[in-house]
Protein backbone atom coordinates (compact mmCIF):
# COMPACT_ATOMS: atom_id res chain seq x y z
CA UNK A 1 0.00 0.00 0.00
CA UNK A 2 1.57 3.50 -0.84
CA UNK A 3 1.32 6.36 1.25
CA UNK A 4 -0.87 9.32 0.18
CA UNK A 5 0.45 12.18 -1.20
CA UNK A 6 0.50 15.39 0.86
CA UNK A 7 -2.05 17.31 -0.94
CA UNK A 8 -4.63 14.24 -0.58
CA UNK A 9 -4.32 13.88 3.55
CA UNK A 10 -7.18 15.58 5.27
CA UNK A 11 -7.90 15.42 8.91
CA UNK A 12 -11.26 15.61 10.96
CA UNK A 13 -12.17 18.93 12.87
CA UNK A 14 -15.02 20.52 14.34
CA UNK A 15 -16.21 22.25 11.22
CA UNK A 16 -15.82 19.27 9.16
CA UNK A 17 -13.28 17.34 6.64
CA UNK A 18 -10.17 20.14 5.79
CA UNK A 19 -7.07 19.54 4.19
CA UNK A 20 -4.00 18.80 6.38
CA UNK A 21 -2.43 22.37 7.58
CA UNK A 22 -5.16 24.59 7.28
CA UNK A 23 -6.76 23.61 10.00
CA UNK A 24 -7.52 26.75 12.17
CA UNK A 25 -6.51 27.04 15.99
CA UNK A 26 -9.35 26.68 18.64
CA UNK A 27 -8.90 27.52 22.42
CA UNK A 28 -9.66 24.77 24.57
CA UNK A 29 -13.26 25.12 26.53
CA UNK A 30 -14.13 28.14 24.69
CA UNK A 31 -16.04 30.85 25.76
CA UNK A 32 -15.87 33.09 28.61
CA UNK A 33 -14.07 31.21 31.56
CA UNK A 34 -16.84 32.76 34.32
CA UNK A 35 -19.16 30.57 32.29
CA UNK A 36 -17.01 27.28 32.81
CA UNK A 37 -17.89 26.61 36.29
CA UNK A 38 -19.99 26.93 39.40
CA UNK A 39 -18.81 29.09 42.81
CA UNK A 40 -20.84 28.58 45.64
CA UNK A 41 -21.06 30.41 48.77
CA UNK A 42 -21.52 29.13 52.04
CA UNK A 43 -24.18 31.03 54.49
CA UNK A 44 -21.48 31.26 57.20
CA UNK A 45 -19.23 32.71 55.20
CA UNK A 46 -21.62 35.93 54.38
CA UNK A 47 -22.13 36.34 58.07
CA UNK A 48 -18.85 36.36 58.97
CA UNK A 49 -18.37 39.23 56.37
CA UNK A 50 -21.58 40.74 57.26
CA UNK A 51 -20.67 40.45 61.11
CA UNK A 52 -17.00 42.02 61.21
CA UNK A 53 -18.47 44.87 58.93
CA UNK A 54 -20.86 45.93 61.28
CA UNK A 55 -18.49 45.47 64.38
CA UNK A 56 -16.31 47.88 62.43
CA UNK A 57 -19.36 50.88 63.02
CA UNK A 58 -18.86 53.17 65.41
CA UNK A 59 -21.54 53.22 67.94
CA UNK A 60 -22.17 49.17 67.85
CA UNK A 61 -21.53 48.10 71.22
CA UNK A 62 -21.49 43.90 70.47
CA UNK A 63 -23.77 41.71 67.81
CA UNK A 64 -26.77 39.43 69.10
CA UNK A 65 -29.46 39.13 71.81
CA UNK A 66 -28.87 39.01 75.67
CA UNK A 67 -29.04 35.97 75.76
CA UNK A 68 -27.00 34.53 72.92
CA UNK A 69 -23.81 36.87 74.21
CA UNK A 70 -24.08 35.31 77.47
CA UNK A 71 -24.30 31.75 75.35
CA UNK A 72 -20.92 33.70 73.51
CA UNK A 73 -19.31 34.35 76.41
CA UNK A 74 -19.28 30.65 78.64
CA UNK A 75 -18.45 29.38 74.90
CA UNK A 76 -15.66 31.66 74.46
CA UNK A 77 -13.75 30.85 77.70
CA UNK A 78 -13.93 27.46 76.61
CA UNK A 79 -10.39 26.05 75.71
CA UNK A 80 -9.73 26.46 72.06
CA UNK A 81 -12.61 28.39 71.91
CA UNK A 82 -12.96 31.25 69.80
CA UNK A 83 -14.85 34.78 69.03
CA UNK A 84 -18.12 33.99 67.36
CA UNK A 85 -17.96 37.11 64.98
CA UNK A 86 -21.07 35.38 62.94
CA UNK A 87 -22.93 35.64 66.69
CA UNK A 88 -25.98 38.04 65.87
CA UNK A 89 -25.95 37.54 62.59
CA UNK A 90 -28.23 35.63 59.99
CA UNK A 91 -27.66 34.98 56.24
CA UNK A 92 -29.94 33.56 53.58
CA UNK A 93 -27.62 33.14 49.99
CA UNK A 94 -29.00 32.42 46.75
CA UNK A 95 -27.07 31.69 43.63
CA UNK A 96 -27.03 35.27 42.98
CA UNK A 97 -28.15 37.16 46.02
CA UNK A 98 -28.38 37.50 49.43
CA UNK A 99 -30.24 38.70 52.16
CA UNK A 100 -29.07 39.48 55.89
CA UNK A 101 -30.73 40.12 59.67
CA UNK A 102 -28.48 42.01 61.79
CA UNK A 103 -29.18 42.01 65.57
CA UNK A 104 -26.87 44.43 67.38
CA UNK A 105 -26.42 46.58 70.62
CA UNK A 106 -25.50 50.18 70.03
CA UNK A 107 -23.72 52.55 72.74
CA UNK A 108 -26.04 54.80 74.68
CA UNK A 109 -26.36 58.25 73.62
CA UNK A 110 -25.77 57.65 69.50
CA UNK A 111 -28.69 58.34 66.93
CA UNK A 112 -29.67 54.66 66.51
CA UNK A 113 -31.00 55.51 63.10
CA UNK A 114 -27.63 56.98 61.90
CA UNK A 115 -25.58 53.53 63.06
CA UNK A 116 -28.35 51.51 61.62
CA UNK A 117 -27.37 53.12 58.43
CA UNK A 118 -24.32 53.17 58.86
CA UNK A 119 -24.29 49.49 59.69
CA UNK A 120 -26.27 48.84 56.61
CA UNK A 121 -24.33 50.99 54.25
CA UNK A 122 -21.06 48.99 55.49
CA UNK A 123 -22.33 45.59 55.62
CA UNK A 124 -23.71 45.71 51.67
CA UNK A 125 -20.28 47.41 50.74
CA UNK A 126 -18.30 44.25 52.60
CA UNK A 127 -20.87 41.44 51.15
CA UNK A 128 -20.49 42.44 47.62
CA UNK A 129 -17.42 43.55 47.31
CA UNK A 130 -15.82 40.12 48.82
CA UNK A 131 -18.45 38.02 47.14
CA UNK A 132 -19.80 39.18 44.21
CA UNK A 133 -23.18 38.77 45.69
CA UNK A 134 -26.43 41.20 45.42
CA UNK A 135 -27.43 41.87 49.04
CA UNK A 136 -30.99 42.37 48.58
CA UNK A 137 -32.22 43.68 52.26
CA UNK A 138 -29.96 43.97 55.35
CA UNK A 139 -32.33 44.01 58.23
CA UNK A 140 -31.31 45.68 61.65
CA UNK A 141 -32.62 44.77 64.91
CA UNK A 142 -31.38 46.58 67.72
CA UNK A 143 -31.83 44.57 70.99
CA UNK A 144 -30.40 46.56 73.58
CA UNK A 145 -28.38 50.14 74.31
CA UNK A 146 -25.37 49.61 76.33
CA UNK A 147 -25.40 52.15 79.35
CA UNK A 148 -21.95 53.95 80.13
CA UNK A 149 -21.94 52.61 83.96
CA UNK A 150 -23.52 48.71 83.21
CA UNK A 151 -20.75 46.22 83.02
CA UNK A 152 -20.08 44.18 80.39
CA UNK A 153 -21.47 40.89 80.21
CA UNK A 154 -18.42 39.44 79.33
CA UNK A 155 -16.42 39.44 82.63
CA UNK A 156 -12.12 40.37 82.04
CA UNK A 157 -10.34 37.17 82.29
CA UNK A 158 -8.73 36.24 85.75
CA UNK A 159 -5.42 35.45 83.66
CA UNK A 160 -4.13 38.31 81.72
Amino acid sequence: MTEPTEQHRTQVSDSGTEPLGTRKTTRRGGGDPSTRGRTTIADGVVEKIAGLAARDVLGVHAMGSGLSRTFGAVRDRVPGGSKSVTRGVKAEVGEVQTALDLEIVVDYGVAIADVAQAVRENVIAAVERMTGLQVVEVNIAVSDVKLPDEEDEEPEPRIQ
